[in-house]
């Protein structure tokens, strides 16, 4: 199965919030009284990462859309860097939403779709039914220092995030390596800890990475295909917005999410072993800043890719949450 080539998967574009969004669709809804719900993937992913929920719950009747994330995949990438703030993208998810007449949908967000989803759920909770997010969870503003200087505390100038500042420096760094390596390398990393993205932590490039049975050629060739046409410049934009984004939510200080919610992580994930954030989690923490929190899974065995390495428990976990609303 090439990864881009689903069955029973439809392909749209929208005009919406100025730019173009290419939304993917499975299923109509017909056996879930036209329960829809909305996929966020995750930074340097696209639409098609949802490939197992895409066919696992459309067939049990939910309306599926996994849009490609402006700066990703067939969407818009606007070229500077301030127009990847959290205001950008959840106006993207509303339009997407009012451009298809629906009034609410379930959301569940991966990674860097996670965050955009804890932003939804914060500025217009009128919008989302439930939420399910993955990986990352909420990082409620600290009005006393800025994002980026809390990582550079915590972490160091080495740290992915902060290397990713400058506008096309890691670009020229992703272009002299292959495409392919790069996706072989972040899909199958076990690192737990900060990472640099520098040439170091890359490694060889000639060295042999093998695929684990939940990855396959075809996911690699077909997101590597994409972003070789595509580049990597929308995706880091995003990181390029976080103290800025820190300014602009000073109003949303202490704003909580109300919707229900569901957290899932990868026992082995970095963002899972972040320092304090597993305390943060489990000990009352997140349940503060989210009082709509209802319940919390780690799953065993599985990373950062949760979506894709644990597809059918991790699909069911969705199932079993976003069936009782």
């Amino acid at each position: 199965m090439a990864a881009l080539d689903l069955d029973g998967v439809t392909h749209r574009t929208l005009d919406v919030n100025g730019i173009k969004i290419h939304v993917a669709e499975a299923g109509d809804g017909s056996a879930a009284g036209g329960t829809v719900v909305l996929f966020l993937h995750g930074f340097l992913e696209l639409w098609h990462s949802w490939h197992h929920q895409l066919r696992s719950l459309s067939a049990r009747g939910y309306r599926c859309l996994a849009p490609d994330l402006r700066g990703y995949g067939d969407s818009s990438a606007p070229p500077s860097p301030s127009s990847y703030t959290a205001f950008h993208l959840v106006g993207d998810v509303v339009a997407v939403l009012d451009a298809l007449s629906l009034t609410q949908a379930f959301v569940v967000g991966q990674g860097w779709g996670a965050l955009l989803a804890w932003h939804l759920a914060t500025l217009r909770p009128d919008r989302v039914r439930a939420l399910v997010n993955m990986s990352v969870a909420f990082m409620p503003r600290n009005p006393a220092v800025r994002p980026l200087e809390a990582f550079r505390r915590l972490y160091g100038d080495g740290y992915y995030l902060l290397r990713l500042q400058e506008p096309g420096a890691m670009e020229a760094e992703f272009a002299r390596m292959d495409t392919r390596f790069i996706f072989r390398k972040l899909l199958t990393t076990r690192d737990t800890g900060a990472i640099s993205l520098s040439p170091e932590w890359w490694g060889p490039p000639d060295q042999d990475i093998p695929l684990p049975p939940w990855l396959t050629e075809e996911y690699i060739e077909s997101l590597a295909a994409k972003f070789d046409e595509t580049g990597f410049a929308g995706g880091m934009n995003f990181y390029r917005c976080l103290d800025l984004n820190w300014e602009l939510t000073a109003p949303w200080t202490g704003a909580k999410v109300t919707v229900p919610t569901k957290y899932m992580a990868g026992e082995e994930a970095m963002s899972y072993n972040y320092t304090g954030v597993q305390e943060y989690i489990h000990k009352g923490g997140l349940k503060g800043d989210v009082p709509g929190l209802e319940e919390v899974a780690v799953i065993a065995g599985a990373a950062h890719y949760i979506h894709l390495e644990k597809p059918e428990e991790v699909t069911e976990h969705i199932y079993e949450f976003i069936k009782r609303f």
